[in-house]
């Protein structure tokens, strides 16, 4: 069995990133993905736009082109695969890993399809692999998406969105405008100041001008085969037809492969321990990048500001290296 150097764990961006920072110093590296490369790019809405500018979501300072000040999904896909065809990177594909254990300083990893052995490991798994549930009964109907691709199969339809952030205004200002009615649940006393600026008036509008219904400080209590039950800011329950619930409630990371790999986590944000410098974990050689890093704060941490984890973690293995 080959000893490895690396092995990466996700083929995001920023697993990229490590990857081809490895590659440049000369230390042998597989990426294992359990999808495709960017998966969570690749589930993204359709239609997503990105907050950031292109120039920021760059990494190994390859240009991304784009002719949108903002670039989107299928921009991001076309970059970010690009770079792994064009510099050739290792990556085994559609290969989940099962397990990292370390053994006499070696780390000993177990997939869906191989084994593996290597001196060093990066997790850079992201957060949109589990949805953060409701924990409410008829959450797991079939009608029940927590993932959202596009609005064409809501047209006609009564729609409940949960949620006030980016992906919950999408879907409902998306679906709305191919012609479903409607209702936002929505948790808090008003949309999420994170909202993309350019967004944030659009849906705040729809629902002053009461085309898009919403209920703040509201809590969804049950989703029955043809309607939702919620309760409203004033305690009283009320239940209304419905067709289909888009749950955009937030994603996690998958907290228990951490805890399984020896990382610990801390606090009611369940955040991992890492040293922010060198970005490796309790665990000697064993790394974390990404926005991984965050826990449930899962927004800490986004391409542009997680970009610089790849060198980080590349100089603290090249220092031991040398030393």
């Amino acid at each position: 069995m080959e000893m490895l150097d690396i092995l990466i764990i996700g083929a995001g961006p920023i697993g990229l990133n490590c990857a081809l920072e490895a590659q440049k110093n000369n230390l042998s590296h597989i990426i294992i993905e359990k999808g495709t490369i960017v998966n969570s790019l690749y589930n993204y809405p359709l239609y997503m736009r990105f907050f950031s500018t292109a120039e920021k979501l760059e990494i190994d300072e390859i240009p991304f082109i784009s002719t949108a000040p903002k670039p989107g999904r299928q921009e991001a896909l076309e970059y970010y695969q690009g770079i792994a065809r064009q510099k050739s990177l290792n990556i085994n594909l559609y290969e989940k890993v099962l397990s990292v254990s370390k053994n006499d300083g070696i780390f000993e990893i177990k997939t869906t399809k191989a084994n593996y052995q290597a001196k060093n490991v990066v997790i850079a798994t992201g957060f949109y692999d589990i949805p953060n549930l409701m924990n409410i009964p008829g959450e797991d109907l079939p009608k029940v998406k927590h993932y959202y691709t596009e609005p064409y199969p809501y047209a006609k339809q009564k729609i409940v969105v949960v949620g006030s952030s980016n992906s919950a205004v999408d879907a409902a200002l998306e679906t709305y405008r191919k012609g479903a009615d409607v209702t936002m649940i929505v948790r808090h006393a008003e949309i999420s100041k994170s909202v993309k600026y350019w967004v944030k008036p659009d849906i705040e509008n729809r629902i002053a001008e009461g085309s898009i219904k919403a209920h703040f400080n509201a809590e969804m209590i049950e989703i029955k085969e043809n309607s939702v039950v919620f309760k409203d800011a004033n305690g009283a329950i009320h239940e209304i037809d419905n067709d289909f619930v888009l749950a955009m409630t937030g994603y996690l990371p998958d907290f228990d492969f951490l805890k399984n790999s020896g990382i610990e986590l801390n606090g009611d944000c369940l955040n991992p321990f890492y040293h922010p410098e060198t970005m490796e974990t309790n665990i000697s050689n064993l790394y974390l990048a990404g926005v991984v890093c965050g826990g449930k704060d899962t927004h800490l941490w986004f391409i542009e500001n997680s970009r610089i984890h790849a060198n980080m973690i590349i100089n603290s293995i090249l220092s031991r290296f040398s030393s």
